[in-house]
């Protein structure tokens, strides 16, 4: 026992040293990106490390009037805000069901839910775009929500699933002797017990929502329907043309980034707790 305590100590003092030079190599790029979105093109091309003396702040302004990124960021949180709790609430009751019926067919349909999390997204855009196309969904945040919805639901409801299952039977068994029928027991009962899950899916969610590119690529093109990925990547294509405005375009990114820098910075500890949890269970 002596000696593997002995020799655990330098390998978490090597993997701890390790993860520590990751988080400051990510925080150094952080401080660059807020940095040079406050520099010139010019400034950026003679010397790529600077502090920008003085700052430029009229790089946001041109990034939300000649870039688009005041509509698109809009866009963003309205799709994946909606996305996010539309998939929860969906997500939520199947995944009770599944955790409290054992049987064959539900054993079966968890693990359909767990394979869907590895069906790669590139091969759904082609039908996904078909078929909203023969509605005359494409290019309307509608749309756009109904796709985020049925991507999310895999990962959603195998998450949720491992919640409901943690949570003691006795509780609903009491509910019932109360006169509670299955639908009052899981919305004042099982629903508030599973908050912690519940928040953390929504977060997750919202986090893959505001990140996703390739589907509103593909699927919105329309100043007035994109969102900030897609504002961003058009704003790149127009300025390699007409000449790269790099200030602007790491305004962009910091436009992008700062949702979810201040996200993790307020909740990271919360969804990393629920993953966690919901793991275990």
């Amino acid at each position: 026992m002596q000696t593997q305590r002995g020799s655990a100590g330098p390998v978490r003092l090597i993997a701890t040293a390790l993860v520590w030079c990751v988080v400051v190599a990510d925080l150094l790029l952080i401080l660059w990106i807020a940095m040079t979105s406050l520099r010139g093109s010019s400034d950026i091309l003679k010397q790529a490390f600077a502090v920008p003396a003085p700052p430029r702040f009229d790089n946001y302004a041109r990034a939300f009037e000649d870039g688009g990124f005041g509509p698109a960021a809009l866009n963003s949180v309205v799709v994946a805000v909606v996305s996010s709790l539309l998939a929860v609430a969906i997500a939520a009751p199947c995944a009770y069901a599944l955790a409290r019926r054992r049987s064959r067919v539900s054993s079966a349909l968890t693990v359909s839910f767990a394979m869907g999390l590895g069906v790669p997204g590139q091969v759904l855009v082609v039908p996904l775009f078909v078929g909203l196309a023969q509605t005359n969904l494409t290019d309307t945040r509608f749309g756009l929500v109904l796709v985020y919805i049925g991507l999310a639901m895999p990962f959603t409801v195998f998450m949720l699933t491992g919640f409901f299952s943690g949570i003691p039977t006795v509780l609903e068994e009491a509910a019932a002797l109360d006169g509670a029928g299955p639908f009052r027991t899981f919305v004042q009962i099982v629903l508030p017990v599973a908050r912690g899950g519940l928040i953390t899916a929504f977060l997750l969610q919202f986090i893959s929502s505001w990140n996703e590119t390739l589907f509103a690529l593909v699927l919105t093109h329309s100043q007035d329907q994109i969102t900030l990925p897609v504002a961003l990547s058009q704003f790149v294509a127009a300025a390699q043309l007409n000449g790269m405005d790099y200030g602007t375009m790491f305004a962009g990114v910091c436009i992008i980034l700062a949702p979810m820098i201040a996200l993790f910075s307020w909740l990271g500890t919360r969804i990393i707790q629920g993953m966690t949890v919901g793991i275990g269970k």
